[in-house]
């Protein structure tokens, strides 16, 4: 989950955090099954780009199948189904939730364009969830964003059902909606050579996402042989404050993992800050608003930062070598 305080957001330690989100073509039972042994915090068993139109049904039966066998451990359990626009929605939805609505977390529906298509599915799980019984609202929505109409409406987006936990960026798609000259996903387009011809849309989903206190990621990187090329983009977005990434390969699962984690020295250094300034503020330290960590000058405002930073950690499993104590 994410805090909400005197209108700043951070994620705190009940989160399940999303570094990795894997995709898994449903019409393969092999990629399936070979999943659940991997390390990515989320898969999502995709039924749109990556199925063939002729073999959705069938992969529809695998993801329920894939679902109800168990094996996910921890992993947060997404599938995503065909968008709006197509006439394989509404089984998509119907088959796989009621087929596997007590072993999913959340649909993903792509190509949001309008808080108009994400209630619309908020309504139909809801049809589902009373009439098979499970509990209402607990499958989630996560949205994705891949052209241009969805980028200016993404604040409505975010804010049109509390279902939605995550914002998601779709670069292919969205490349090709606003024209980009370019076919490496995620990349630089040939020519824009000062700055980065992603940053506004990365921004604009990002301030969307916290000001909803939803989770915020970004897409996925193509070139799959490319490890330095992954680490470089994805360390692109973490560095704005995504929360994770899509990958699309075993091999990025562990690189998505380690750069939408705090460094250790980092992580450290946030829960002494506040750990310090606790002690620091209480009738014992002082009650003082501000203090000296080390060289360090710290205050509310430093406490709010540590408080994303270790609880990113928290979630990523991280534990300290050593805790800070009160000088003497």
């Amino acid at each position: 989950m994410l805090l909400t305080h005197a209108g700043w957001t951070v994620v705190t330690e009940t989160l399940r955090p999303r570094r990795s989100c894997l995709a898994v073509p449903g019409s393969n039972p092999r990629f399936l099954e070979k999943a659940k042994g991997l390390d990515a915090d989320q898969v999502f068993l995709d039924l749109e780009d990556s199925v063939a139109p002729l073999a959705k049904p069938a992969a529809r039966a695998n993801i329920v199948k894939a679902l109800t066998e168990g094996g996910w451990g921890t992993k947060i359990r997404v599938v995503r189904v065909n968008d709006w626009t197509t006439q394989w929605t509404y089984r998509d939805v119907i088959e796989v939730v009621e087929g596997a609505g007590h072993d999913l977390d959340a649909i993903m529906l792509p190509k949001v364009q309008s808080a108009d298509q994400v209630m619309a599915l908020d309504t139909l799980l809801g049809q589902i969830e009373k009439t098979m019984g499970y509990e209402v609202g607990r499958i989630g929505i996560e949205a994705q964003i891949e052209n241009a109409r969805g980028l200016i409406n993404v604040e409505a987006i975010a804010a049109a059902s509390p279902r939605v936990e995550t914002i998601i960026f779709g670069p292919a798609d969205f490349m090709a909606s606003i024209n980009m000259k370019s076919l490496v996903v995620g990349e630089q387009p040939p020519g824009y050579d000062v700055g980065d011809a992603y940053h506004y849309i990365l921004m604009r989903l990002l301030m969307a996402a916290r000001a909803y206190d939803k989770q915020v990621i970004d897409g996925p990187y193509l070139q799959i042989r490319d490890g330095d090329g992954f680490r470089r983009v994805a360390s692109r977005s973490a560095a704005l404050g995504f929360d994770g990434k899509w990958v699309l390969h075993p091999d990025q699962v562990a690189a998505a993992n380690e750069v939408f984690s705090p460094r250790q020295e980092d992580y450290e250094h946030a829960e002494d800050i506040l750990d310090a300034y606790d002690w620091h503020t209480s009738e014992a330290g002082g009650q003082r608003g501000s203090a000296m960590l080390g060289d360090e000058m710290i205050d509310e405002a430093s406490r709010k930062m540590a408080l994303v930073v270790a609880a990113k950690g928290r979630a990523a499993g991280m534990t300290r070598s050593s805790r800070w104590s009160p000088p003497a």
